[in-house]
């Protein structure tokens, strides 16, 4: 819970923010990695995105979003098209590998400058693409740019069955909030959502984790992760 005051009355209130400033909306700009670039998301990716997804074992990766999987190739070009100028959300596309191919989208939404606050969402990974360090930095750079940004509450929601999801979060070192219940409506079915969040103050040890964790010393000469990121975020956190 948030450090409090009292008022004149003797009432509890929030701590005072005399500096605070709104952030502006984060730019469609390229952010370049080590593992992995994000690039705005533009029609010109829809090809190469729908056949990175289209090596899927299966559809159970659209599962929990609110749109796929898409019949056709026309169809997913429509979609790329409609939220690539998004004024509701800013989306990028995940360029990784060593030829800096599109593996996966994620992009950020409930932009809410005024209070500070950001959600991180519309994450969709290929099979190459999941469980590599580049999936890790993708969210590390993301999450960077939004407090470098000036914003103090980093948000993560999912559908409360979606298991990897909250399991991401965890790892990534979210913290649990709770869970709305009947939050909305899609796909023709209720969902529940669970909510998680990084607050302002909490970024600088979790950047030094993901800093330590991406370093190249935390990885042999296969490409394999010598220490968890989880370790990693404890260690630095003592």
């Amino acid at each position: 819970m948030s450090d409090s005051r009292l008022n004149e009355y003797g009432q509890e209130i929030g701590a005072s923010l005399p500096d605070w400033t709104p952030p502006r909306l984060p730019s469609r700009e390229v952010t370049t990695g080590r593992f992995c670039d994000l690039v705005p998301l533009h029609t010109d990716h829809a090809d190469a995105l729908f056949d990175a997804f289209a090596v899927d074992a299966d559809d159970r990766e659209w599962t929990y979003l609110p749109y796929g999987p898409f019949a056709s190739r026309d169809d997913f070009r429509t979609w790329v098209a409609e939220n690539a100028v998004s004024d509701e959300r800013t989306l990028f596309t995940i360029h990784s590998g060593t030829s800096r191919r599109p593996t996966g989208i994620a992009g950020y939404l409930r932009m809410m400058p005024a209070s500070g606050s950001i959600e991180v969402g519309h994450l969709r990974y290929c099979a190459q693409l999941q469980r590599t360090p580049a999936a890790t930095e993708a969210m590390s750079l993301m999450m960077a740019r939004a407090f470098d940004l000036g914003y103090r509450r980093y948000e993560w929601k999912c559908d409360v069955f979606n298991a990897p999801s909250r399991r991401a979060a965890t790892r990534l070192g979210f913290t649990f909030e709770g869970i709305f219940r009947q939050a909305t409506v899609y796909k023709a079915r209720t969902r529940d959502t669970a909510w998680f969040s990084v607050l302002d103050d909490e970024w600088p040890a979790l950047r030094r984790a993901f800093d330590a964790w991406l370093h190249p010393s935390n990885f042999d000469r296969h490409g394999r992760q010598i220490r968890r990121l989880e370790d990693v975020r404890n260690s630095v956190g003592e």
